[in-house]
């Protein structure tokens, strides 16, 4: 590889990082992010239930549930993603999240989407919300203009969770490798 390429692609891969400590959730104080992110989780969930009307149940009857809001950003040969969210038990017990992404691999774009992700047992969701670590590739396009509806990425099964994707805007043509990481927000834990 060229020179030049590595270097741009080394400053593409240093971009991200920083932008990763990015990723609270929109708000001054504890209680505006809080309410952003109860906000966002009621959006997700209403317009989930509104495609997939059956999900509502299968909601209810989980241990629990995650919800995330996340920016993915691809430029050519990197890509990363910061988010926000919480995770709530049946017992309706909160944890605020935080979420980071990097990976490498052809891409272009930026997403802006929502994530449901459905937990299976309560030790999956118990081990999701205390070491949280995903890691694995990922292949997706999308294209969708702002007002143009919606996309759902279809139902993704994996290590006793079901996730699911709502694009809210954005056009993204990638396929990646990533490693993403999922935290409890120390600062939207507390009062």
């Amino acid at each position: 590889m060229p020179a030049f390429f590595r270097h741009c692609t080394l400053l593409l891969v240093l971009a991200h990082l920083l932008m990763i400590g990015g990723c609270a959730a929109p708000g001054q104080t504890r209680d505006e992010q809080r309410q952003n992110i109860r906000q966002t989780e009621r959006e997700v969930l209403n317009a989930l239930y509104q495609l997939k009307p059956d999900l509502r149940n299968d909601v209810a009857r989980a241990p629990g549930y995650a919800v995330f809001s996340n920016v993915n950003v691809n430029l050519l040969l990197a890509s990363a993603s910061t988010g926000y969210g919480v995770a709530v038990s049946k017992s309706g017990e909160r944890t605020y999240m935080k979420m980071g992404e990097v990976g490498v691999g052809l891409g272009l774009g930026i997403k802006d989407f929502r994530a449901l992700f459905v937990f299976d047992s309560p030790e999956v969701m118990e081990r999701f919300v205390e070491r949280g670590w995903s890691f694995g590739g990922h292949a997706d396009a999308a294209a969708k203009a702002q007002d143009k509806g919606v996309a759902v990425g279809g139902e993704v099964v994996v290590d006793g969770m079901r996730v699911y994707q709502l694009t809210e805007s954005g056009i993204a043509l990638q396929a990646t490798l990533k490693g993403t990481k999922y935290w409890k927000d120390s600062e939207l834990n507390f009062d």
